[in-house]
């Protein structure tokens, strides 16, 4: 989830934004759905003062229940949030087995069903609280995480590579350069799977054009290298009052429009393409609405918006957050409602093994 700070928006943005907003008054229906719609299953990252913690009890993966329900409703990408930590217990150490297999047990559940699955690496450029780019974490060291784990689900191209959940503490140039490095890697093992590359400052869509953070991302991942051009940029976006996901209430309906046109202008003009890959509302009246603009938002620019997921489901979130879209109690929560109207249905998904 994005920890950002609130600032104004500039008059041209919102007049930007006023327009897209009015053009997508038209029926979902005659637009293309965005390609890819999903949501993150929360869960192995939890527990993260407990490094690499007990699974079960400090952190643990979403069952086929969970993924059965949301593929039932026609989702067809899950994020799935896993620390480094976890993966890797030594910088440049092989990665560890036990931990993978629990990965590979909801990879293949996932993919059997015929969806996708992003690997979320959900440290904020972080690695036992050390930031890249300090002497102890240097950027090849992401590279080596990703080598390792490109080397195993090369051969799965349902499997998206989440390069890491939102870089914050560091210089953009810094980040740039653990990026190309990871890709290099990547590419290296022969993997061809999409990639989500996310920017500095949180991957914040609305600051992505923003020094705030330092040089801006607008301007330093324009010079990510990928030698077979099969990545999209990641943003994220929340829409309370400061932008960081931790209030139940939205600041408009139009908020989520607002904050995404800057970022899909930049990547109309520079012939990129983004993926949301978290956002989320509570379930009271404007924020559902809010919802329900920013969705179509992209369904009107889907030449820009290759997919979303939702923050967040996952059994062991509490009953009232307020993001939560895991069912309760047997029955859908008020965001579905609006979830279901833009999700890219291809169809009846075949049962896995249970």
């Amino acid at each position: 989830m994005i920890r950002t700070v609130k600032i104004a928006f500039g008059a041209g943005v919102l007049a930007f934004a006023t327009v897209h907003l009015a053009q997508s008054q038209t029926s979902v229906s005659k637009k293309q759905p965005v390609q890819l719609t999903g949501v993150n299953i929360a869960g192995a990252e939890f527990g993260g003062n407990h490094v690499p913690g007990k699974h079960g009890q400090d952190y643990f993966y979403p069952g086929p229940a969970s993924i059965d329900y949301f593929a039932a409703k026609g989702m067809n990408i899950i994020r799935l949030p896993v620390l480094w930590e976890r993966l890797q217990h030594r910088l440049r150490a092989k990665l560890d087995e036990t931990e993978l297999q629990r990965v590979d047990a909801v990879v293949d559940y996932t993919t059997a069903k015929g969806m996708k699955i992003i690997i979320d690496v959900h440290n904020y450029a972080k690695y036992f609280n050390t930031v890249i780019g300090m002497r102890r974490l240097p950027p090849r060291a992401l590279g080596d995480l990703w080598r390792q784990l490109a080397a195993r689900y090369k051969g799965n191209d349902l499997v998206v590579f989440g390069l890491m959940n939102e870089p914050t503490g560091l210089r953009t140039e810094t980040w740039l350069a653990a990026t190309n490095i990871a890709i290099a890697e990547i590419r290296r093992t022969g993997a061809r799977n999409l990639i989500l590359v996310p920017g500095n400052g949180w991957s914040s869509a609305r600051d992505w054009t923003s020094s705030k953070y330092g040089t801006p991302n607008s301007e330093v991942m324009l010079n990510v290298v990928d030698p077979i051009k099969n990545m999209v940029f990641e943003v994220h976006q929340y829409f309370d009052g400061d932008f960081t996901g931790t209030g139940a209430q939205c600041q408009s309906t139009d908020i989520g429009v607002v904050s995404l046109t800057a970022f899909t202008k930049w990547a109309r003009e520079n012939r990129k393409r983004g993926f949301l890959g978290e956002f989320g509302v509570g379930a009271n009246q404007m924020c559902l609405a809010a919802l329900d603009h920013v969705l179509r938002f992209m369904t009107e620019n889907s030449d820009v918006w290759l997919g979303w997921t939702y923050w967040a489901a996952g059994a062991w979130w509490a009953k009232d957050y307020y993001t939560n879209i895991e069912p309760l109690d047997g029955q859908d929560r008020p965001q579905m409602s609006i979830l279901e109207k833009y999700m890219r249905n291809e169809g009846p998904v075949p049962a896995g093994p249970k």
